[in-house]
């Protein structure tokens, strides 16, 4: 299964919000190996160009990963 197909599957299981970190421990225990930054950076970002999910920065170094439901709309930066 592609990454980007398990990464919605995973965020859908968990009401359609969750961490980066949890969403990490997810894929390696269906993986059964943990995928490489660079490979989740690449999944996260074709899933948020596809207008599937929203990635936020919560911190320096963690982000949350969520479902873009029906009629839900995010602003890009400065576009306020």
């Amino acid at each position: 299964m592609p990454m980007t197909n398990l990464v919605v599957e995973i965020v859908k299981k968990r009401r359609g919000v969750i961490l980066d970190d949890e969403l990490i421990r997810a894929l390696k225990k269906e993986l059964g190996t943990e995928p490489s930054e660079a490979e989740l950076n690449a999944a996260l970002l074709q899933l948020e160009i596809n207008g599937l999910v929203h990635v936020s920065q919560i911190t320096k170094t963690k982000r949350r990963i969520e479902i873009i439901t029906e009629g839900a709309q995010f602003l890009a930066v400065d576009e306020d």
